[in-house]
């Protein structure tokens, strides 16, 4: 399944009531959002037929969400559902993970594009090749590693994969606070050293058996009662292991990485 079709199913099955999309390029995938919107690219150039409630903003994600109200597009709202497919380097990937997450709604979403390098030389930090994932790999491992409390949820679509966050936890300072020792010991020089299980997708689900999960039914029901993270945590954890075999660090307790 090509990752714009897992996209399109997600958006059907989730049904957020905000979408944020970090690098936007053609507008290929913001077109398939049908809520309130905000699209964040310094160099966008839409070709997509784009027809909805829609704000874009031709900037970086850094000076966006330096603002003193980045929720103001989307009336205060928190967000439902996030794509993060900006610059293809690990600590900006990661970083705009981290803004997600601070503006995040209970039971948020994110979702990273281009986790899965086919080879090494398309995981380099300095692009070389046609095709180009860059090193947000790297979110993968850190992730399972620094919050295990997530639902972590790998997605073989074509071309490069998907990663799936879920339970979004406002309140967690985690990453912020380990930000500076992440990258210090993240970033490394090219070639990069690409795990096997990430080059072999390990750990990776068939993405039609990620729509089918009632992951995304119990997240909608918690939004719409106003449950909290503590209150939903339980409920997702269940769904993930009866529908999906993962722990609640999702490929990390099927592939053994954490």
């Amino acid at each position: 399944m090509r990752y714009l079709d897992f996209l399109r199913g997600l958006h059907s099955h989730l049904q957020p009531s905000t979408y944020l999309e970090i690098g936007i390029r053609n507008g290929g995938s913001l077109a398939l959002s049908r809520c309130r919107s905000v699209g964040i690219d310094p160099a966008y150039n839409l070709t997509a037929e784009i027809d909805g409630d829609l704000a874009l903003f031709r900037t970086i994600s850094d000076e966006y969400f330096s603002r003193p109200e980045p929720l103001a597009p989307f009336g205060n709202r928190p967000i439902d559902l996030a794509f993060i497919d900006g610059l293809h380097l690990f600590e900006f990937a990661l970083r705009d993970f981290i803004y997600v997450e601070r503006y995040a709604a209970t039971g948020g979403v994110a979702i990273f594009d281009d986790v899965f390098p086919r080879t090494v030389d398309e995981a380099a930090r300095d692009r070389h090749t046609v095709s180009w994932t860059g090193d947000v790999f790297k979110v993968l491992q850190v992730l399972e590693r620094y919050r295990p409390d997530l639902a972590c949820i790998r997605v073989g679509t074509q071309p490069t994969g998907l990663f799936v966050v879920a339970g979004l936890d406002p309140t967690s300072t985690v990453l912020h606070d380990h930000y500076d020792e992440i990258i210090e010991q993240y970033i490394t020089a090219d070639p990069q050293d690409v795990p096997a299980e990430i080059l072999d997708r390990a750990g990776v689900q068939p993405p039609q058996r990620v729509l089918d999960s009632p992951v995304w039914e119990v997240i909608r029901a918690a939004r719409e009662i106003g449950a909290s993270n503590e209150q939903l945590r339980p409920d997702l954890a269940e769904s993930l292991r009866t529908s999906l075999g993962l722990s609640p660090t999702g490929a990390a307790g099927a592939a053994g990485t954490a």
